[in-house]
């Protein structure tokens, strides 16, 4: 098996940035090595002007399903009730995406302001505890996790940026921080406990959000449980490369395979980031699922006949949605040839992982582009 590829995350600062991590290695948990990248010089020209910050959602967390009246494959969208989830949830997307947004611009620009706009909007939920309610449904605690993983994933560029743009922010770094773990503590109740045959994406995408948490806070608990979660997810994967629990899907089996390989890669990328090997459970099976997928994307057949149904590809036709694949040829060596598919799809931008994916594993991609 190969060692961590390191170098793929060369950028200048690198080994300042290494001796940081060696370091916090020792008294906590930290990330994979480039969140360590520095705020980049700041460009000319007018600052940018902070929006107000969107109302924190303190309701409960009862929202319809955009799949509502399907039959148990949950692969027929309901035009109705997705539009009156948009609707209701429309304050909460806006807070991922504009944190996302927000974090991206700072570390490219270095304006204050942007910092300060993401502090202000963060600390303006965090003040209200928001996303907290106990009253919810399926959809609702979907959307606490899923939220949660945004939010802490792009804070974390920000938390172990070399360039220390939070240590004069103490305060508000203290009370988003103490908001994020409450909110982990809840997706943890969530998400605990389920039947076998009810784990499937969702609880992935449950523990990327506490695994970017665990470190955000340092949480030696949060991780754990995560990783439990992950070594769950792989015992899943069967010998061919498929998740039982999403060929249910079945026109959209391909699709959710796909879907539930970005929270699995980053929580094996920052596992291994913390000294824990999570490549070989089940016998690699992050590898085995990735390859099924890229089978799959290349000639859908097999997963046809695996789920009984002609795979819809249109979610497929999203470069974003294969964003998992910085993480995954960070952690093994990918073919020449798919890097060169990756390549062709780079900068993967996601505001579910952060942001600028690529920035994070690829970042020499955007420099040799000249951005």
């Amino acid at each position: 098996m190969n060692k961590y590829p390191i170098n793929r995350f060369f950028y200048p600062g690198l080994l300042s940035a290494l001796l940081f991590a060696g370091s916090a290695s020792a008294s906590g948990l930290v990330p994979p090595p480039g969140y360590y990248a520095p705020v980049e010089n700041p460009k000319k020209g007018a600052a940018q002007t902070c929006k107000a910050a969107p109302t924190p959602y303190t309701a409960k967390l009862v929202f319809r399903s955009k799949y509502e009246g399907s039959d148990k494959a949950r692969a027929t969208l309901n035009a109705e009730s997705e539009k009156a989830f948009r609707d209701a949830t429309a304050s909460i997307t806006e807070l991922e995406k504009g944190v996302s947004k927000q974090v991206m611009q700072y570390m490219r620009d270095g304006q204050p302001q942007e910092l300060q706009c993401t502090l202000q909007w963060l600390s303006s939920w965090a003040e209200a505890d928001a996303l907290l309610s106990t009253d919810f449904n399926h959809t609702g605690k979907s959307m606490r996790k899923w939220a949660l993983g945004s939010m802490s994933s792009a804070y974390l560029r920000l938390k172990f940026s070399e360039s220390q743009p939070l240590a004069p922010y103490a305060q508000q770094s203290q009370l988003i921080e103490a908001w994020f773990g409450k909110l982990a503590d809840q997706v943890v109740k969530d998400w605990s406990y389920l039947p076998l045959q009810q784990i499937n994406n969702h609880s992935y995408w449950a523990a990327w959000s506490v695994m970017a948490t665990a470190v955000a806070t340092n949480r030696r608990d949060l991780f754990d449980w995560s990783v439990t979660q992950f070594r769950v997810s792989a015992n899943q994967v069967d010998a061919e490369g498929y998740l039982p629990n999403e060929l249910k899907r079945q026109k959209r089996a391909l699709a959710y395979h796909n879907y539930a390989l970005p929270p699995l890669a980053m929580i094996a990328s920052f596992a291994q980031a913390n000294a824990l090997d999570l490549r070989e459970e089940n016998r690699e099976a992050l590898r085995r699922l990735a390859e099924r997928v890229m089978a799959g994307v290349d000639d859908a057949d097999d997963f046809a006949a695996k789920a009984e149904k002609t795979q819809d590809m249109t979610d497929l036709k999203n470069d974003s949605k294969f964003s998992w694949l910085e993480p995954y040829c960070a952690l093994y060596r990918c073919t020449p040839e798919t890097l060169k598919w990756k390549q062709s799809m780079q900068p993967f931008k996601t505001f579910r992982l952060g942001g600028d994916v690529t920035r994070v594993y690829d970042p020499e991609h955007e420099k040799g582009k000249g951005s």
